[in-house]
């Protein structure tokens, strides 16, 4: 696994704190979890904020800013998924969290999966990761682990 960069990178651009998920991509154990734990925690703060269709505006924005820099602090870090860029966590999660049925013990569930689905990479999220080295590929692979995980909450949700 990569080494965090020094805090002075976090501030050196503003895509550098996007990418590093205002500071949670530099922790030292597991950055990905640090990564979700911080979309779980924001999503309860700032969705409320929101409209529905504001908050799916708000989410596109995040998607496309988070490609961008994405893009940029991986050049900057010289790899393209250094561990330290968490928004790709935090952008799907926040989706997860907004189409996941609601109660505590269904994004306990929705996190849990996502992490499973984020760290084993089953296609065609693997296919991103291994094959697009850019923000767009690094963004995408954890949309598609997102997509695995609304499946997953959705069959869970029909059997119960």
């Amino acid at each position: 696994m990569s080494r965090p960069p020094p805090l002075r990178f976090l501030f050196a651009h503003p895509a550098h704190f996007v990418a590093l998920g205002c500071g949670s991509g530099l922790s030292l154990w597991a950055p990905g979890t640090a990564g979700t734990l911080f979309a779980w925690l924001s999503f309860a703060l700032i969705h409320p904020l929101f409209s529905f269709a504001g908050w799916l505006v708000f989410l596109a924005l995040a998607f496309i800013g988070g490609v961008l820099a994405i893009h940029r602090t991986g050049l900057a870090l010289h790899e393209p998924d250094h561990g330290s860029i968490v928004w790709d966590e935090i952008v799907p999660f926040w989706l997860i969290l907004t189409l996941a049925p609601p109660g505590w013990y269904w994004q306990l569930a929705a996190f849990l999966l996502f992490r499973l689905f984020d760290i084993h990479k089953p296609q065609p999220a693997r296919w991103f990761d291994e094959h697009l080295k850019n923000g767009l590929g690094v963004m995408l692979d954890d949309v598609i682990a997102a997509g695995y995980t609304l499946l997953i909450l959705a069959l869970a949700r029909f059997a119960l």
